[in-house]
């Protein structure tokens, strides 16, 4: 079977540089656990590594019927784990219960989604190692006092330490994106639950950032009509001088609040 068409509509840019994705497999520390789920491997320039370092159970996915073909022919033993369909669908537990490792060269497309499919799973996803767009990782890793650290960082970080570990440029890639990437990776913290309740921390947090150029006595009213009851210095600050336990202890004081209106 010839090479695979990239796609542009799915996102695609096929990684050529061997050596870069080797580096991507081995940037996985979570080594003891045996399933591994790889986002869009396309042509499987990153399966070939995952098979050679011997994770016990790899499982492709992958929505292209073109790549689902090559791969099953030059990948036969991964043929029964292929799951040929759209990752934001797939249901980890029909897999397994147990924990799983997250890799690819995500389609930038998708990647902030992504993010957020493994945050829905964070019981079982312990680790994630992706390649997507530079901004968006840097976004993700960013600390609070950063003007691109917003909703994405604080969602991710809340449950997940966050590495960004290298830059990898558009000449390596076959289209080449018309932007630089990066290969970044999460953790999870030892933070099971929120002392909050998570739906009220997720509205805080993005009520918040909606409104970034306003101070947080001022964003926050669409939550909560009388936030300026609070007794916080928080109420003063700008969006991204909270930090992801600023933002814990404030939706704690909302709920309060609120449970007392």
């Amino acid at each position: 079977m010839s090479l695979v068409r990239a796609k542009k509509n799915l996102g695609q840019h096929f990684l050529t540089d061997l050596s870069i994705a080797r580096r991507i497999v081995d940037s996985i520390q979570h080594r003891e656990v045996s399933k591994v789920i790889e986002v869009g491997p396309g042509m499987g320039v990153l399966t070939q590594y995952l098979i050679e370092e011997e994770f016990p159970e790899v499982y492709p996915v992958e929505i292209d019927v073109e790549s689902v073909a090559y791969l099953k022919e030059h990948y036969p033993t991964l043929s029964d784990r292929i799951y040929d369909g759209d990752f934001l669908k797939m249901d980890f537990k029909a897999i397994s219960e147990d924990p799983i490792v997250i890799i690819g060269n995500f389609p930038y497309n998708i990647s902030t989604q992504i993010y957020f499919k493994i945050l829905e799973n964070r019981d079982q996803v312990v680790e994630s190692v992706g390649m997507i767009q530079k901004e968006v990782a840097e976004r993700i890793c960013s600390p609070h006092g950063s003007k691109v650290y917003g909703i994405l960082s604080v969602f991710v970080q809340a449950f997940y330490d966050v590495e960004y570990l290298f830059t990898v440029e558009a000449n390596v890639f076959n289209p080449p994106p018309k932007v630089q990437s990066a290969v970044m990776r999460i953790t999870r913290n030892d933070r099971q639950t929120l002392p909050c309740d998570e739906a009220m921390f997720f509205r805080v947090v993005k009520a918040i950032f909606n409104q970034r150029r306003k101070a947080i006595r001022n964003s926050l009213k669409s939550v909560c009509a009388n936030v300026s009851e609070l007794d916080t210095e928080m109420l003063q600050r700008r969006p991204e001088q909270m930090s992801v336990e600023d933002f814990i202890s404030l939706t704690c004081m909302v709920e309060e609040l609120m449970n007392r209106s």
